[in-house]
């Protein structure tokens, strides 16, 4: 298998993981305090990827590249996960999840930033028309349906394109999984801290439902997603592989209906197919 079909293989597989993310922290923060789910995730996947790091004897980030790890921590170890976590306490998984079609832009444009990707202008153009119907959608629904959640949310799209385009260009030299690893062991002292200031007094009164979904964003969306997804983006390209978010909409919206049985309305799968059908046309000219 060539490089870029890898990259696009092992990119695919990171989103199909991301997919079941927004689902499992709305059933995990029904019960959990967003500080604190944001904080014990990052715990336990800091200490998987520790043991990790030390099983296979990986020799410490020089010390160029611990500013993009501190990026990629703050991007996506605190700043996606914590901000998702508190919309959510606004708003239904389905209709977060439409926010994911703003992904594909916000870590294409960073790409150009950090990472020195140049797509051609038409690549804009339709990358703009795709997330102008997300915003269309978001506004659809009045002033007064979820403002803080709305906002909530684009704040944790562009923290967390950051995070994606500084992780996928730090991987071109440090390795996928190495990245992600060598981010959370940096975060992990005080996540630990926060996780013993922040616990529950109890979890006798915690349902399996919820502890399943700290399981989930823990192991999967917090370790396991990112080491497929940061390869695919390093080997695939930023920009290119990035458009693969826009079938996490798809994914998520279907999750949140058999799962979550959350009310999935036709106009959210119609925005979300419209700006697929945008991104893919981007995506002939992301290089």
């Amino acid at each position: 298998m060539d490089r870029s079909a890898s990259g696009w293989l092992n990119g695919l597989i990171g989103v199909v993981i991301f997919s079941g993310s927004l689902p499992a922290t709305r059933v995990a923060v029904m019960q959990f305090d967003p500080v604190f789910l944001t904080v014990a995730r990052a715990a336990i996947a800091g200490a998987l990827a520790l043991l990790l790091l030390l099983f296979f004897a990986k020799k410490r980030p020089a010390m160029r590249d611990v500013f993009s790890l501190v990026v990629v921590a703050a991007g996506v170890v605190v700043g996606f996960p914590l901000l998702t976590a508190l919309a959510l306490q606004h708003m239904t998984s389905a209709h977060s999840v439409v926010f994911i079609g703003l992904l594909p832009l916000a870590t294409a444009v960073f790409g150009v930033i950090r990472g020195g990707e140049r797509p051609k202008p038409a690549f804009w153009i339709f990358a703009v028309m795709g997330s102008a119907l997300v915003c269309r959608f978001a506004l659809a629904r009045g002033p007064s349906a979820a403002p803080v959640g709305d906002a909530l949310m684009m704040a944790a799209i562009i923290v967390c394109g950051l995070g994606y385009a500084e992780g996928a260009k730090l991987s071109r030299t440090l390795g996928g999984w190495q990245v992600i690893s060598w981010a959370l062991v940096l975060s992990l002292p005080l996540m630990i801290l926060a996780s013993i200031w922040s616990m529950p007094a109890s979890f006798s009164d915690v349902d399996a439902p919820a502890l399943a979904g700290l399981v989930y964003v823990s192991l999967f969306s917090m370790l396991i997603g990112f080491v497929f997804w940061y390869r695919g983006l390093a080997q695939g390209g930023i920009a290119s592989v990035g458009q693969l978010q826009l079938l996490q909409p798809f994914l998520g919206l279907t999750l949140a209906a058999t799962l979550l049985h959350e009310t999935v309305t036709w106009t959210m799968f119609a925005v979300t197919a419209a700006v697929i059908a945008c991104v893919a046309a981007a995506r002939k000219f992301a290089r």
